[in-house]
């Protein structure tokens, strides 16, 4: 049992067994299966753990990747938007960059930038940068480097030379561009020639037949023989082409290129030849004299700055070519990736390396820009210096319009400019530094162009300079007023409202600034006669305005109240003026040291011009000079003349290689000759040691050029008649003084030097010295002196024939210049004053005297000179026998024509032939409104008159002349008017230009009254004047109609100031005198009273509004001036008639003196002779000037 019991256990067990053991081999087979599972699982682990580290690495580059593009396509985005913009825009900007090079290559930088913007408005573009277009910064700095100047015409115009199609004309008087354009070309295969070289022909061949760049220099035009290669008439044959060269056919290479230059400002280009040329102005504007000055200033003062901007421009330029290599090996890189990108390591850190240096050269541009802000706000501290320096340079540049004779180059001034900067000043900053220069500069630039100015022109010059380079010291319509460009009001005020301390004769000028400056004339107080006495009696007033009016009012506030209330001062207020805006001690410079002058100036490439005044002559300095300093056999002189030309030039070209001086004197005799002498001068290589001396009186055809490349000095004779003697004498010698051992003959050459002394310096105060400027020379002085010598030699022991002198010296020598019948008289009764008997004598007898001057009576030099040498070195009024308040009558023609100079110095700088609305416009509107203000109030315009007719034949000639007169007048007025009207019409784009209003509008923006004006009214050369007296004589003429129709013309006083032809007045008051007195006209002669009525008169009118100068007169007898006595007063009325020739008169002829009453205080058209009681020396009154004349309108 146990057994069965233990069998059973046994079998239980081992069933369990088997049973576990099946469960244990599943289980092991659950285990094996689990371990593959496992396994598996495993190798999946690391398949996903090895895809994730990719698939993250992965993304990480994708990250990168595109976070390192991402810039670049922003930047690249924009840059397509742009590039499509561009694209888009592309057709127009092409068009204005080709518009600009066709039509504003001439043009100077003002034109280009408003017709550029312009174009821009007009094309629709955003915007438009033609040198960014046309060249690279690359470029523009290369340019530089060459010598071409910095500033943007310069720029601009190298882009047209080295783009444009056409022939470039470069038109470069400073010759810098020409000398770039060399020096650009220089690889080019490069002949440069004159158009004057002898084998300009055949070197022109040559250029064109084997592809030479050729630049032709110093042209004058266009030569004719250049036509066909400008036009590019080719003529094929076969497979060449030829071009006809003068007679010749030559072979064209296609790589020839011509370029023509000129330093002629204004060639003449016709226009067949400006169709087929490039023209390119680089005359200097500006702006452009600006930039140049602006970097020499910096290039002094602090030469790191414009190296740093050079250096960062340059830097700028190969980061911005590096940049852009950087992005087209980006481009390349992604373009020929193979495979994934993302997987390409290598690809990834090329990207990164380009993407770091891309990000490090775009840092690098922003800091350049940001330093080129830096260093243009540090450039921008010496702009002032600059800005004031063009405007300088363009203030003198006008002086031309002057005279012809005044010009000059911007190479000298820039010699001025830095002559300036070289300046030492210690411890001063900067701004400080720049405000002296510009005094230095200022003050430098006025002594050097005054030395090449007469002395007249000096005020001028120094007046012009005030308004050019101090426009703050004037407000709004001062200078206007001041030059008698502003229009007012034609009413006058009532002499009752002048204040009584001022003249008559002001009246009209103090009617200007009440109405034109209100608050200015309500300052002034001009009623409190207290208050301006000291003033008013001053004979310097300029200096003596009440204090308490000059503390409310400016410096140019305070000349126009001279200006108004004392115009005989008006010359030494200007200069006052002058001298306070401009910091000067005085307006004359230093005299002329001509060895200073070579030592200090003088160049052996720079000839020197002495710009003579008649009767002035430097060749005796010029041969001490050259005697001290090289000596007498290194000198030559040659007066210029026909057959000296050929002569001329080759001993120019001697001197030059031998190192020698060359006086080449009287150019202005061979102004045709002078440009083939400019060019000669310039062709030179000249020894160091050459000069070259030129002397010309002033000419209007002398070369421009020439004028530019000398350095110019006038030579006057020194003012005065003790200077004038001794020049006398020194040219005379001792040895001439004794050579008879005669003291007739040395005291009668004695009174002419003084003769001749004082008929020249009489000439300062024409016209009351003499009515104009007559030539009295040396040629005089020789004859006169010969004649005495003559008379003195044949009459032995017999007394001179004094008579003999006085008809040589009035009919054939001094008086044949003298054209004036009162000037004659003048010279006359200085004959008979200074040659006589009385003056010169043999006796011993001493004391006699000439003028001021005690005749020796000896044959010695020196006892002449001794009594020269006691002279004041300043001329008496004495001297020449006028009155002693001349020196007002002096001031106020020299004021005029300052301010008539200051006139013309206003015009526009344009050739009047050229229509320009803007010019006209401004220039003309003065014009234009004066005429619209006179006829405001008038109905001269629309009124309807007949020609006066006299049917009936009752008609007095006095009715008929007043009647013709006021015919005339409307007419006069109504041609003026439509003239304008037409004018104004074209102005305003209404009306066609036609010649007559071309040169209508000539004349006026000249300043000059048109031709068509002055046939119908001989009047005033200003046309402000000429329509101002044409109005106010139309309006006047009308109460003369109403009195002759009412028949009070001859009861009433008469003003002939009111006529515009007072002559034919009195001549029809003649006729009428004639017809009722039934005799000839010639039988007649004209009288005046002043003492009541004429005896014998029929037809007697009273006259009055004559003014005399030169004396005083109260009705009695002429009286002397004082010297506070006004230069022209007026004189009581007077009775005038016509009364037969045997009757008596009002006066006696030996108690009157007969004095011409003249149109007007020029003295240029005499009305009538009037006889004036004067008592009994006349000779005093015919040397004073005394003349009347009619008082201005």
């Amino acid at each position: 049992m146990e057994h069965h019991e233990l069998q059973r256990n046994l079998d239980q067990v081992e069933s369990k067994m088997k049973k576990l053991s099946r469960g244990l081999n599943e289980v092991d087979a659950k285990v094996k299966r689990l371990e593959m599972k496992y396994n598996k699982s495993l190798e999946e682990k690391a398949m996903l753990t090895i895809e994730l580290a990719r698939a993250e690495e992965t993304i990480s580059s994708a990250e990168t990747l595109v976070g390192k593009l991402e810039g670049e396509f922003q930047r690249w985005s924009g840059q397509v938007g742009e590039l499509t913009t561009e694209l888009k825009e592309l057709p127009m900007r092409t068009l204005l960059a080709s518009g600009f090079m066709t039509y504003l290559s001439a043009a100077p930088e003002d034109v280009r930038h408003d017709m550029i913007q312009n174009w821009i408005k007009e094309t629709g573009i955003r915007s438009f940068d033609l040198r960014r277009f046309l060249s690279t910064e690359s470029q523009q700095l290369t340019w530089k480097a060459e010598g071409l100047p910095s500033d943007e015409l310069s720029t601009e115009n190298a882009m047209i030379i080295l783009q444009s199609l056409l022939c470039p004309f470069l038109v470069d008087p400073s010759s810098r561009a020409t000398e770039w354009l060399k020096v650009h070309l220089k690889d080019n295969r490069l002949e440069v020639i004159n158009q004057q070289d002898s084998n300009f022909i055949m070197q022109l061949e040559l250029a064109v037949r084997f592809g030479k760049t050729l630049v032709i220099q110093e042209v004058d035009g266009v030569d004719p023989v250049l036509y066909p290669l400008l036009r590019g008439d080719l003529i094929s044959q076969g497979p060449r082409f030829v071009v006809q060269i003068g007679e010749k056919l030559i072979d064209y290479n296609g790589n020839f290129r011509l370029f023509i230059a000129t330093r002629n400002p204004s060639p003449e280009i016709p226009p067949d030849a400006r169709s087929i040329i490039s023209e390119i102005n680089f005359t200097t504007t500006n702006a452009g004299l600006t930039s140049q000055l602006l970097a020499a200033t910096i290039q002094n003062e602090k030469p790191e700055l414009e190296r740093r901007k050079t250096e960062l421009l340059k830097q700028e330029e190969d980061l911005k070519i590096q940049l852009g290599k950087l992005e087209e090996s980006l481009l390349q890189e992604l373009a020929n990736a193979k495979g994934n990108i993302l997987e390409n390591k290598e690809l990834l850190e090329s990207l990164n390396q380009t993407k770091q240096s891309s990000i490090t050269i775009t840092d690098s541009l922003e800091e350049s820009v940001r330093l080129q802000s830096s260093l243009d706000l540090e450039r921008a501290v010496y702009l002032p210096l600059a800005e004031m320096g063009s405007q300088l340079f363009f203030v003198i540049s006008d002086l031309s319009k002057i005279n012809n004779m005044y010009q000059f180059s911007l190479a000298s001034f820039l010699k001025i400019f830095q002559r300036a900067l070289r300046m030492q000043q210690e411890g001063a900053s900067t701004e400080h530094r720049m405000k002296s220069l510009g005094v230095v500069l200022q003050n430098n630039v006025y002594s050097y162009v005054c030395r090449s100015l007469f002395k007249s022109d000096r005020l001028m010059f120094a007046l012009h300079m005030v308004r050019g380079m101090h426009p703050e010291l004037f407000k709004e319509n001062e200078w206007e007023a001041f030059t008698g460009l502003l229009v007012s009001d034609s009413k006058q005020t009532a002499s009752k409202d002048l204040p009584s301390w001022i003249e008559p004769d002001r009246m009209q000028a103090i009617q200007l600034l009440r109405t034109n400056f209100p608050q200015m004339y309500e300052n002034l107080q001009l009623n409190d006669s207290s208050l301006w006495s000291s003033y008013s009696r001053s004979r310097q007033c300029e200096r003596e305005l009440p204090s308490i009016v000059a503390k409310k009012l400016s410096l140019f506030q305070q000349l126009l109240i001279v200006q108004a209330t004392k115009a005989d001062r008006l010359q030494s207020a200007m200069a006052l003026f002058a001298c306070k805006a401009l910091g000067l001690k005085e307006l004359s410079t230093a005299n002329l040291n001509l060895k200073h002058l070579f030592k200090e100036e003088t160049q052996s490439t720079e000839p020197v011009l002495f710009i003579l005044s008649p009767g002035a002559d430097p060749s005796q300095e010029l041969e001490d000079l050259a005697k001290n300093t090289v000596g007498l056999e290194k000198y030559h002189q040659m007066a210029m003349g026909q057959g000296q030309l050929d002569a001329a030039l080759l001993q120019l070209r001697e001197c030059a290689q031998n190192g020698e001086w060359l006086c080449l004197k009287n150019l202005h005799l061979v102004t045709s000759w002078l440009p083939v002498l400019e060019k000669e001068i310039k062709g030179l290589s000249p020894n160091n040691d050459f000069r070259l001396w030129m002397t010309a009186e002033v000419h209007p055809k002398f070369p421009t050029i020439l004028l530019q490349s000398s350095l110019k000095i006038t030579f006057e004779a020194p003012p005065g008649v003790k200077k004038n003697l001794l020049r006398t004498y020194e040219s005379w010698g001792p040895e001439y003084i004794s050579r008879t051992g005669s003291v007739v003959r040395s005291q009668a050459l004695f009174s002419l030097a003084w003769f001749h002394a004082v008929v020249q310096e009489r000439r300062s105060y024409i016209p009351q010295g003499w009515t104009k400027f007559y030539e009295f020379g040396l040629s005089d002085l020789r004859s006169g002196a010969e004649v005495i010598d003559r008379i003195c030699a044949r009459s032995g022991r017999e007394p001179i024939q004094w008579d003999f002198i006085h008809g040589l010296f009035e009919l054939a020598i001094y008086g044949g210049r003298v054209d004036n019948a009162f000037d004659n008289r003048v010279l006359v009764s200085y004959l008979k004053q200074f040659f006589n008997s009385e003056i010169i004598s043999d006796q011993s007898r001493g004391g006699r005297k000439l003028g001021p001057l005690v005749i020796p009576t000896s044959t010695n030099y020196r006892d002449f000179i001794d009594a020269i040498e006691a002279l004041p070195e300043f001329d008496k009024p004495s001297y020449f026998g006028l009155p002693e308040n001349i020196e007002r009558s002096s001031q106020r023609m020299a004021s005029n024509a300052v301010i008539t100079q200051l006139k013309i110095l206003k015009r526009a700088d344009t050739k009047t032939s050229k229509f320009d609305k803007d010019i006209w416009a401004n220039e003309l509107g003065p014009i234009l409104n004066l005429w619209k203000k006179l006829n405001t109030g008038h109905n001269l315009i629309q009124v309807k008159v007949q020609p006066p007719s006299d049917k009936s034949g009752n008609e007095t000639p006095l009715k008929s002349f007043v009647l013709l007169e006021r015919h005339n007048s409307i007419k006069t007025v109504q041609h003026v008017h439509m003239s304008l009207a037409a004018l104004s019409k074209v102005i305003r784009g209404q009306q066609l230009l036609t010649s007559e209003v071309q040169n209508l509008a000539s004349a006026l923006i000249n300043l000059e009254t048109p031709v068509t004006w002055l046939k119908k009214w001989d009047g005033p050369e200003d046309p402000l004047a000429y329509l101002r007296g044409l109005v106010n004589r139309s309006v006047s003429i009308q109460s003369w109609v109403e009195k002759v129709d009412s028949g009070q013309l001859l009861n009433d006083m008469l003003d002939l100031s009111d006529l515009f032809h007072p002559d034919t007045f009195l001549n029809a008051l003649r006729q009428q005198t004639a017809r009722e007195m039934k005799c000839s006209m010639d039988s007649l002669k004209f009288v005046a009273s002043w003492s009541g009525s004429i005896g014998g008169a029929r037809i007697s009118v009273k006259i009055g509004g004559l003014q005399l100068e030169g004396c005083c007169f109260e009705g009695r007898c002429l009286s002397e001036n004082l010297p506070d006595s006004p230069s022209v007063s007026e004189i009581p009325p007077c009775n005038i008639a016509w009364i037969q020739k045997d009757s008596p008169g009002p006066y006696s002829s030996s108690e009157v003196i007969s004095i011409p009453l003249y149109y007007s205080s020029e003295r240029d058209r005499l009305v009538i002779r009037m006889d004036v009681p004067c008592g009994e020396a006349k000779s005093q009154w015919l040397q004073c000037g005394a003349a009347l004349c009619l008082k201005t309108q």
